[in-house]
């Protein structure tokens, strides 16, 4: 398509003309908008900076960020691009004209057939995500949207939890979700599957889907939690027992034995009348791997990943002290701390104080500068080196690391 010839004044980073309001939340604004240069549409998420006081909003937004960059499936909403100003972070993604699914089925439940062609669409790209070790962990028909073509697509990934966030125990922690599609498990606090977790959700929005309203509902909201804890609901009459079947494996209290998705995708009502994984290309860039390392935050990882470097997005006046470098190592962990304390010995004047795991610090004897240094496995190969101003003069430290530290490291 040619570009457009003309530029409106008040074009968005002179590339996006904003459209009217698509939808507002606490802590942003989705519009409309269109690519001047294209003409595409494209939907615009806007967060304002200062509205991510909080941190745990902020990491939520640099989670949102890292996860769907790496995402690639024709039922999940795509990211094109994010920018920044001083003041707002501007998500441009893939403009889904067809609105909410929660807006659809309030209007009247589905049929079972086409209940079941939303459900199996929304399975391969849960699935599809679990693969990539994600899992969204707040579904619910407002976070589905329907595309022209009568697909969905998965939105809404600021709750998504990714593989390095689960602790020793092989569980994850954090408490979140919608009231009503939560899962049992998460109400013990005892820590929960993730995957098991976007099941049980899975479960609740086929419910909706046939059945038109909620499976665990009341004004009370322990009255509620105390149903979702003991499984309390029933079906309408309309249902077919197969479905009724398949619903109580998807709506198990004991997330050991709820059905996985691999069993979902062998169970007789799921895949009536065929089931075929859709197809699409597979990414195999850097970016795809990423969530499924442990020992490294994702959004570090992507931030210095090639193709997307957000790392002046959030800019916060906590860290305005530290500046970050990486490079990536085959040398071991334990050498590379080794070459950092070496160089450290040659500058005499450097304080050396190890830390847990893969970890130094230094620190000028007089206090004018510090440098934090970490390492971190990437892959069974790889391992990043991640050093940080801790305090005192700037430049000091670029010369520190640019030509004394990073060339050891690099020989």
């Amino acid at each position: 398509m040619p570009e457009f010839e003309h530029v409106p004044e008040n074009a968005l980073f002179d590339k996006y003309e904003l459209g009217r309001l698509l939808g507002c939340g606490a802590f942003a604004k989705v519009h409309h908008a269109r690519n001047v240069r294209t003409g595409q549409s494209v939907a615009i998420k806007v967060i304002h900076k200062r509205k991510l006081s909080n941190i745990s909003l902020m990491s939520n937004v640099k989670r949102e960020i890292s996860i769907m960059s790496c995402l690639n499936h024709p039922y999940i909403v795509k990211l094109f691009e994010v920018l920044a100003t001083k003041t707002k972070i501007y998500f441009v993604m893939e403009f889904v004209k067809g609105g909410e699914l929660f807006s659809e089925v309030s209007k009247g439940r589905f049929s079972e057939d086409l209940s079941r062609k939303y459900f199996q669409q929304l399975i391969s790209a849960v699935g599809y995500c679990h693969s990539r070790g994600v899992f969204h962990r707040d579904l619910k028909p407002e976070n589905i949207l329907l595309g022209e073509s009568g697909n969905l697509k998965v939105s809404d990934f600021g709750l998504s939890a990714v593989t390095d966030q689960i602790r020793p125990d092989g569980l994850l922690h954090t408490l979140c979700g919608t009231p009503a599609y939560v899962a049992p498990e998460i109400l013990t606090k005892k820590g929960y599957d993730g995957a098991k977790v976007d099941v049980w959700s899975c479960g609740i929005i086929l419910y909706v889907l046939n059945a038109g309203c909620l499976p665990f509902n009341d004004p009370n909201l322990m009255v509620m939690y105390k149903k979702i804890y003991k499984g309390e609901y029933s079906c309408p009459k309309w249902m077919s027992s197969g479905l009724k079947r398949f619903l109580s494996r998807l709506l198990d209290t004991n997330p050991e034995t709820r059905i996985t998705i691999h069993e979902i995708l062998k169970d007789p009502w799921f895949s009536k009348g065929g089931y075929e994984e859709p197809k699409f290309h597979v990414k195999h860039d850097k970016d795809v791997f990423l969530l499924q390392v442990s020992s490294l935050n994702a959004f570090d990882l992507i931030s210095f990943s090639s193709g997307l470097d957000l790392s002046g997005l959030f800019e916060d006046a906590r860290d305005s002290a530290s500046e970050c470098e990486h490079l990536v190592s085959r040398e071991s962990p334990e050498k590379l701390v080794e070459m950092v304390e070496e160089v450290a010995k040659g500058e005499r004047l450097l304080r050396v104080k190890r830390k847990k795991e893969w970890g130094v610090e230094l620190e000028e004897e007089n206090g004018n500068y510090g440098i934090a240094v970490a390492v971190y496995r990437l892959t069974g190969e790889l391992v990043v080196v991640e050093a940080k101003r801790t305090c005192g003069d700037a430049q000091r430290y670029r010369d520190t690391w640019n030509n004394k530290i990073k060339p050891a490291l690099l020989r």
